[in-house]
């Protein structure tokens, strides 16, 4: 029942991130030609929105874990982490900042709604009831914040060179290097806050079923039949002499 759940939900936010950002990939190849120069100009720009990069972030680990609700391993730890907090910023930045800033298309409104709002909303419901967790621990946490560096490396680095940034509160040349700097560390403490939040949350929660810590296998569910040598084979299979009988083992818009 919980692995139909999982599914589900994972399955949800997966098919609600295809939406939205289809939806934005639509609206690149159809306006004019005059709104952000050449397709691939359009697309890079599309692409380069931390919105629809955490709403990818989300959706890709999301549509995995639908398919297997206990994937695991270390760089799969840190692109969920990445995913939830990410989608987390993205909500509360958008919310707190830009919402309102732009008029939109009926497609636009849509688009919006998904890539802001629900997706954040169902992609942490299904972090807190299906998991799965604990994930979060330390290195994960850590290597973690690689990846919003490297965005915001890549935003100031490609807007000197173009004179284009994805959002107005970090446009150099609008609002000044300094306060979009001061701007960006806003954000990471965002982030950094946000991280701290949910490995503290994720260790207070029970983990659930078939959860894996710290990336060393399965959560230890260790039994009197899993201790010790070879048992006697008439004898009950928790006897400590040895191997238990194997059919008694644990089954395993706006942007």
């Amino acid at each position: 029942m919980r692995s139909a759940a999982a599914r589900t939900l994972h399955g949800l936010v997966a098919v609600m991130v295809l939406v939205g950002v289809g939806v934005e990939v639509v609206t690149a190849f159809t306006d004019g030609p005059g709104v952000a120069g050449t397709m691939a100009e359009r697309l890079t720009r599309l692409f380069s929105y931390f919105t629809i990069q955490s709403n990818l972030l989300v959706g890709g680990t999301s549509a995995l874990l639908a398919l297997d609700p206990q994937r695991d391993g270390r760089v799969f730890r840190v692109l969920r982490l990445d995913g939830l907090l990410c989608i987390g910023v993205t909500g509360i930045v958008y919310h707190a900042v830009l919402a309102g800033l732009q008029e939109l298309t009926p497609s636009g409104a849509l688009a919006n709604l998904l890539l802001h709002t629900t997706v954040a909303v169902v992609a942490v419901v299904a972090w807190l009831v299906v998991g799965p967790r604990p994930r979060a621990d330390r290195a994960t946490v850590l290597w973690s914040v690689a990846y919003p560096v490297a965005w915001l490396v890549w935003t100031f680095g490609r807007g000197a060179a173009v004179g284009w940034y994805p959002y107005p509160f970090l446009d150099v040349g609008e609002i000044g290097g300094t306060r979009a700097v001061v701007n960006a560390l806003v954000v990471a403490v965002v982030f950094l806050l946000l991280a701290g939040v949910v490995a503290f949350v994720e260790h207070r929660l029970p983990p659930t079923p078939g959860a894996v810590r710290d990336g060393s296998g399965p959560v230890d569910r260790v039994g009197p039949a899993d201790r010790g040598g070879a048992a006697d084979p008439d004898g009950p299979a928790g006897d400590r002499g040895g191997a238990a009988d194997p059919d008694g083992s644990v089954d395993a818009g706006a942007r």
